[in-house]
């Protein structure tokens, strides 16, 4: 059955931020003075809201600690933000098109905050495919809860069984899981093929034009 909607990650799935997002950590360390993290550590924070990667990072800061890492994170994202413009991943922009062309709804939803994520799909020139852009702040429960699925399929008028999330790390497959939809893993993003696995994904590809090949078509 061809999903009616179809709800994007965007970090790591639609477009290439992980230079980005590790370039501003490794920064925002480096001013604030605190323990440097490791790139793969920096790395598993991807997906999740910026405050809640820095708890992974330094589960023993206060929480006043915690705030000064977050404000410094993003005056330093929103200072260089021009020279952080993300990449596309190939075939996204073409996919995306075909979806259109399909008549299948799209939309995002990202744990980054919703200025950034406006930003970079309108740098990105795909903000015109989507009916709905949910970031971070759009959301009481970020992922891995279901909020944002849910929010999306209200908003939409979609239902769980015609919706597909895709999303490159577990805490997408989880919110679509628990939101009652299919999901997609995809492999080039932040995680690795074992983990979409182990996470449920009802579907694994490797690139983007796989979501028609092999999951639109196949169905």
């Amino acid at each position: 059955m061809k999903p009616k909607l179809i709800i994007f990650d965007f970090d790591g799935t639609l477009a290439d931020t992980t230079a980005t997002i590790l370039t501003t950590y490794r920064m925002t360390i480096d001013e604030l003075g605190i323990p440097e993290r490791s790139d793969a550590e920096y790395q598993a924070t991807i997906g999740v809201p910026l405050r809640e990667g820095f708890r992974q990072l330094y589960p023993d800061f206060t929480e006043s600690e915690i705030d000064n890492c977050v404000d410094t994170y993003r005056r330093i994202f929103y200072a260089n933000k021009q020279l952080f413009i993300p990449e596309l991943y190939p075939g996204v922009q073409d996919t995306l098109h075909q979806l259109a062309s399909l008549g299948i709804h799209m939309s995002v939803a990202s744990s980054r905050s919703n200025d950034s994520l406006i930003d970079f799909c309108n740098a990105d020139g795909i903000t015109r495919y989507f009916d709905l852009i949910i970031g971070a702040d759009d959301v009481t429960h970020a992922k891995p809860d279901p909020e944002p699925v849910l929010i999306t399929l209200t908003k939409l008028g979609q239902y769980p069984d015609d919706t597909i999330v895709v999303g490159d790390m577990p805490v997408d497959i989880a919110m679509g899981r628990s939101a009652g939809c299919r999901t997609v893993g995809v492999t080039y993003g932040n995680s690795s093929r074992r983990d979409l696995i182990n996470a449920g994904a009802s579907y694994i590809i490797d690139s983007m034009p796989e979501l028609i090949s092999r999951v639109i078509f196949e169905q």
